[in-house]
């Protein structure tokens, strides 16, 4: 017999109902984007090594301004490594421009335990980040495709006129900041946030980040010189891709920060299996 509460209907309990919330290809590119943006990171660390500094403009070199620079200064004992941004300049040896390598002090932009490989060498540098750019390339063309063909961009990442009002975007921005995120219902769909931000994140930091790196490439110059006028210069493309890079591993951060606070193995399973868990409190809730 159910029991009975004060009002004299039966209580409502809450209840777990699955979803299928990820395709099997938005799974399979997803995965495949994390490897390839960790090696990109990694390698593109590595190739940075080779001159940590960045300059606006046509050319860079020793003896030209630089606008960001990671470097080191002799000491008595050890190097010491700075981090400069402009006119401000952060100590910041033992991991950027002075670092340990094999229990010995090394002066190097970022550190080995960071690079690919871990030694000091553009030209494998260069290979690991032009296979892994390549790759993730193709798999983001993979992706746009089934996105269109599929509807997934018109289905699930673009947002309504009521969802991008600034009273609804400002809503959603105080209710993560105190770590409230959708349940029931809401919880099926992304929320305005979710889909700002991957748009953002689709077409306009990642083709910033390819075209900015074809730009660099003195063959691809030679047969799309509109490139260099494009972004000002070959030294002005690697600054943007510099910072379109970090920004993307801003964006990773926040991402994985997320998913742990909104429930760690629900994501992930979702993002494994497509089956996402959602709690309802009634049985039509």
């Amino acid at each position: 017999m159910a029991d009975i509460d004060a009002t004299g209907a039966p209580p409502v309990h809450p209840r777990t109902m699955y979803i299928r919330r990820h395709s099997i290809v938005t799974r399979l590119t997803h995965w495949l984007n994390v490897l390839c943006l960790s090696l990109l990171l990694m390698s593109g660390m590595q190739i940075f090594n080779a001159h940590p500094a960045l300059y606006w403009g046509q050319y860079g070199a020793n003896a030209d301004p630089s606008w960001l620079q990671i470097s080191a200064t002799d000491g008595d004992t050890q190097p010491y490594g700075t981090f400069r941004i402009g006119s401000l300049t952060i100590p910041t040896t033992g991991v950027l421009g002075a670092s340990k390598e094999d229990g010995e002090w090394t002066v190097r932009a970022f550190p080995a335990w960071a690079t690919i490989p871990s030694y000091q060498d553009l030209a494998a540098g260069r290979r690991w980040h032009f296979f892994f750019a390549w790759l993730f390339v193709f798999n983001g063309l993979i992706y746009l495709l089934y996105g269109f063909v599929a509807g997934h961009f018109r289905r699930d990442l673009a947002p309504s006129g009521a969802e991008v009002s600034p009273r609804n975007l400002w809503h959603e921005i105080v209710e993560h900041a105190r770590l409230r995120f959708p349940k029931g219902e809401k919880a099926k769909r992304y929320n305005a946030l979710q889909k700002l931000t991957y748009l953002i994140v689709i077409f306009i930091l990642l083709p910033l980040m390819l075209a900015t790196g074809l730009t660099m490439s003195p063959g691809i110059d030679a047969g799309y010189p509109f490139l260099l006028d494009i972004f000002g210069g070959r030294q002005t493309a690697r600054g943007i891709h510099f910072i379109t890079a970090w920004t993307i591993v801003l964006f990773v951060l926040v991402h994985v920060a997320m998913v742990i606070l909104s429930g760690l193995w629900n994501n992930i399973r979702s993002m494994v299996t497509g089956r996402y868990a959602i709690r309802t409190e009634g049985e039509d809730a």
